[in-house]
């Protein structure tokens, strides 16, 4: 009876240790997936837009392409970014929410842009 209760003592602490690699494997992958991508350390401010401008910040001056589409998916604007900060101008566009793509080589984000 004790031999019963020590095997099953053992498989409990082996499985556990097994989960518990696993998870930390995991986690080592969410981590490096999640700084693969340069573009999710860009700064797009102020949002909302209330002054009629967008600012783009980048950690590198690499060439970037900036698309702003409506809520219909229609593209409203494209412009490409050279430097480390650009400033794009959206005082003509109607209030509402638009959708920013910041695109890099083989990289993209998009953010929601409320313009009140």
């Amino acid at each position: 009876m004790k031999e019963k209760y020590l095997y099953i003592f053992l498989l409990f602490i082996i499985t556990s240790f097994s989960v518990q690699a696993q998870t930390a494997k995991n986690s080592g992958i969410a981590e490096q997936t999640k700084t693969e991508n340069p573009l999710e350390k860009v700064q797009i401010y102020p949002n909302p837009v209330t002054g009629g401008k967008i600012y783009v910040n980048a950690e590198n001056s690499s060439f970037k392409t900036i698309e702003l589409y409506d809520m219909l998916g229609k593209r409203i604007l494209v412009t490409e970014m050279n430097n480390y900060q650009k400033e794009i101008n959206v005082s003509n566009l109607k209030a509402g929410v638009y959708i920013l793509k910041l695109s890099e080589k083989n990289n993209s984000i998009t953010r929601k842009i409320i313009i009140k």
